[in-house]
């Protein structure tokens, strides 16, 4: 089927056209064949680089060409990023959300296409967002995490919320990996396109004793080193191709990267220029190793690298100049960068309270379909490294020949269901017990499981905890949201972390900064770190010497929780308190990107509580909203007059303070010249074009925090 006879937008054609691709793929012939240009829902199961976000593509352009209005939810926020800049620059109007999840961002609703996660969704239809109604087409990537625990209920939410508010609307869902199709498509009333087709042959094998054995055949590797994994690189590298390397842990992908860059050594003005964008950013040994790695033609890849390192890291293996990845299997959930051969070297993981465990099939499936570049690569490759014909039978049986385990609802759990609930009832979807009861018989959990018997105790439950909590008021069967739990449910947070909050800040007789971190730090919307063994010696000492401030006492009997919770807000309190990264990271074992993370969340928690404070405890409020600036920009709340200064933040602004130069006034009263040697010449420039401008105007800059103020800070340029 040719592109050009697709009742697609002539634009749209001529792009595809200019990019070499002129015909359908079966699978996206089998698309249109079953109706995707009428209208009919589809469930779009098939493999990886297997075209399903053309698919997907083609019909957001057809709804915008018929008036329609689309919004694509994608599970990671990088992945966000990755399909915006894919729709970018095609004739219509694109936009993404990820972020600040008590607003209504009224502004997307200009836009033709809206990227944005399922929690930012679901943040939106709370906010009730008047665009929301428009929505025509509604495609759901990576749709088999709704089998999550973490993010499946929300999503599984978000698009039972989406469907009966726009019953009309067409859906596409979207994956590489589900074990129970057609039970999920049945959900959606949605036709089945699914199949094993790729447009590159993916071989998958294992490899032991010096080759890699397919079902039929074997391919001797040459051996160059003692290490396996190596020889399996450099085998696919010498002919050509690229290699991703995945493995248990941050550690073993550190550590494999190190040894691929020895024995690579590549040299090349890319791979220079790579490792100096890296080696400007770096603040820490590990860091710094990654970016002397990549100077030879190697990287590694996981969570705990800063964002701004693993985007250098993606775009310098999407060029072809970094030849190897070695990554944690992040990597594989959803971010496009196929290779040539994808080794699964780590098939287990550890586990709290298993130790080592076997992934499950899924997770293979979605790092073997990396395997093979479309139009790059004669074949894709993906190997698992056993020890004898033994364990390569059993890798057979339970990976390569294995079907992805089948999806289920995880929208069974007390806390999954009350957060929801809280949603419908302030957000108006239900105003009575039979409505609510309704409205969970049209989700994914109710149609696997036939029955509401659970259902029922679970949603019971749930609605004691909020009428305790004082969040719902229940008259007969009639449901309704005090003005608490509305603000509970925009602000987008646990109400089991509102009851907490709210119990500690109004039983606190005074503000303690670090009292407050460790309450949000207990709250279930907040990752908390592990805690080892060495770290235990440290935390009791820092119990007992600051016992005045915190809030909550250590308990007695399991005190991992308290501990993991304690570990998390020192953390925040150092980057509070200015310590930089790298001390902050050799401290606690952590990365940047783990620093970056944390602060993200508490930010998102620290504005929900200062609203909470200014409900029930106004005393507090203007002292949190000063710490959540402070949070935002990793200083102490001498420098907040001078980060409020745009170009400022917490490295210039402790430069100007440590010269004598605290507040706006002085840096004007003082002069350029004085303050070019601090910030430079540029810099200077800029600061002192603002300053003129607002001093002129609104300033004198006034060193009280409104909340207002908060959303201006964050949208103050980077430094």
């Amino acid at each position: 089927m040719k592109i050009a006879g697709l009742p697609i937008p002539d634009s749209l054609i001529r792009h595809y056209e200019s990019a070499g691709i002129m015909d359908l793929y079966p699978p996206q012939e089998e698309c249109v064949q079953k109706g995707m240009f009428e209208g009919k829902n589809l469930l779009v199961a098939i493999p990886t680089a297997s075209g399903k976000t053309i698919v997907a593509e083609m019909a957001m352009h057809v709804h915008i060409a018929r008036g329609g209005k689309c919004l694509y939810i994608v599970p990671l926020k990088a992945l966000a990023s990755e399909k915006y800049e894919d729709f970018s620059g095609k004739g219509v109007k694109v936009g993404i959300s990820t972020g600040d999840y008590d607003r209504r961002d009224d502004y997307l609703g200009r836009n033709d296409i809206i990227v944005a996660t399922s929690e930012k969704v679901d943040s939106l239809l709370r906010n009730a967002s008047p665009w929301l109604t428009e929505i025509s087409l509604l495609v759901v990537d990576e749709v088999h995490l709704i089998d999550s625990p973490d993010r499946g209920p929300t999503l599984e939410m978000v698009i039972t919320k989406m469907r009966t508010r726009n019953p009309g609307m067409q859906v596409i869902a979207l994956s590489a990996t589900i074990g129970n199709p057609g039970t999920l498509s049945r959900w959606l009333g949605a036709e089945l396109v699914t199949g094993s087709w790729r447009p590159v042959d993916l071989h998958q094998g294992v490899y032991y004793d010096g080759a890699i054995h397919f079902h039929s055949t074997v391919r001797p590797v040459r051996s160059v080193s003692k290490f396996e994994d190596l020889n399996l690189m450099m085998d696919t590298i010498g002919e050509g191709g690229q290699c991703l390397v995945f493995v248990s842990s941050r550690k073993n992908a550190e550590a494999f990267a190190k040894r691929a860059a020895k024995a690579l050594a590549l040299e090349s003005p890319e791979l220079t220029a790579y490792s100096r964008k890296l080696g400007k950013l770096a603040e820490t040994d590990q860091e710094k190793t990654l970016a002397l790695c990549v100077s030879s033609g190697s990287a590694f890849h996981h969570a705990g690298l800063r964002r701004e390192a693993r985007t250098i890291v993606e775009e310098g293996f999407r060029k072809g100049h970094i030849r190897c990845i070695s990554s944690t299997p992040t990597l594989a959930a959803g971010l496009n960068l196929p290779a040539r051969r994808v080794i699964i070297r780590d098939y287990r993981r550890y586990n709290a309270g298993e130790g080592m465990v076997p992934i499950p099939a899924r997770e293979y499936h979605q790092m073997a379909g990396r395997a093979g570049r479309p139009r790059l690569d004669p074949y894709g490759e993906a190997v698992l490294i056993g020890n004898s014909s033994q364990d390569a039978a059993q890798l057979f049986s339970y990976y390569i020949d294995a079907t992805p385990e089948d999806v289920n609802s995880q929208c069974s759990t007390d806390r999954a269901l009350t957060t929801h609930i809280l949603s419908l009832i302030a957000s108006g979807f239900v105003a009575s017990q039979p409505a609510l009861r309704e409205f969970m018989h049209s989700t994914f959990y109710f149609h696997q499981k036939k029955t509401d018997r659970l259902l029922a105790a679970v949603i019971g439950r749930s609605l004691s905890f909020l009428d305790r909590a004082e969040m719902i008021t229940i008259q007969a069967e009639n449901l309704c949201a005090t003005e608490y739990g509305t603000l509970v449910s925009q602000l987008y947070i646990d109400p089991l972390s509102a009851d907490l909050i709210v119990e500690q800040i109004t039983g606190a007789e005074e503000f303690s900064d670090i009292g407050l971190l460790q309450v949000i730090c207990s709250t279930p919307d907040m990752f908390t770190l592990f805690v080892g063994n060495r770290d235990r010696h440290y935390l009791e000492r820092y119990v007992l010497e600051h016992d005045h401030e915190l809030w909550m006492d250590l308990p007695f009997g399991d005190d991992e929780t308290y501990f993991r919770s304690l570990k998390t807000a020192m953390v925040l309190s150092d980057w509070n308190h200015e310590v930089p990264d790298a001390t902050i990271c050799e401290r606690y074992s952590i990365g940047p990107g783990d620093i970056h993370a944390l602060v993200e969340s508490v930010n998102w928690l620290l504005h929900a509580t200062g609203r909470l404070a200014r409900m029930f405890k106004r005393g507090f409020s203007q002292q949190i909203g000063e710490f959540e600036l402070c949070m935002r920009h990793g200083i102490k709340r001498e420098l907040i007059p001078l980060v409020r200064i745009r170009n400022i933040g917490r490295v210039r602004a402790r430069r100007l303070f440590n010269n004598g130069f605290t507040s706006p006034e002085k840096i004007l009263a003082a002069g350029e010249e004085r303050i070019v040697p601090i910030l430079g010449q540029g810099i200077t420039t800029q600061v002192f074009s603002w300053l003129k401008e607002e001093m002129g105007g609104r300033l004198p800059v006034s060193q009280q925090v409104s909340q207002a103020d908060l959303f201006q800070f964050g949208k103050k340029e980077p430094e």
